[in-house]
Formats: C-alpha cells, sequence, structure tokens
C-alpha cells in the first residue's frame, strides 16, 4: 500500500477586515471581473443562459458543456444573436 503526505498549511491565520488588502494588494488594482453572462439550471438537463445585469434568458440549451460555451461566446460577441437550437 502506497502513503499518503498531507499539504503543509501555514500555522498562522487572521481574519481579514474588509478595509484592508489581501496579501498587499490593493482592491483598485485587482478588481474583481464580474461575468456578464450565468448559465442557471432551468429543469431537468436544461439550463438557460442569463445576462447578469438584467436576469434576462439569452439562450437555452439541453447540455451544461453547450450551454456554458455559448454563455462564453456571449461574453466574448454579444451583439452576435445566439445559435439555434440542437
Amino acid at each position: 500500500m502506497g502513503t499518503f503526505t498531507t499539504l503543509i498549511r501555514p500555522v498562522s491565520s487572521r481574519v481579514v477586515q474588509a478595509h484592508e488588502p489581501v496579501d498587499g494588494c490593493e482592491d483598485s488594482a485587482n478588481p474583481l471581473i464580474q461575468p456578464q453572462y450565468r448559465v442557471v439550471l432551468a429543469g431537468k438537463c436544461f439550463f438557460h443562459i442569463e445576462e447578469t445585469s438584467t436576469g434576462r434568458v439569452r439562450g437555452f440549451r439541453a447540455d451544461h458543456n453547450e450551454a456554458c460555451h455559448l454563455a462564453r461566446s456571449l461574453e466574448r460577441n454579444p451583439a452576435v444573436p445566439s445559435a439555434p437550437c440542437r
């Protein structure tokens, strides 16, 4: 039987306050990028691609991978109409 080693974790931990920079990085230097579209389960094996700002459904797919692909393609070029459903 093989042996397993555990990961070494830092000994000291502390709670970071909301106004403190994490690891010396300012929030303005590393802004969080919010997605414009999200994939939401809408039924059994059925997924909606929703626009996060408005909540509107911009497309739908029966396969999760295809729904994620459509969401990524809408992120890159939102002017392109959604591809036909398969």
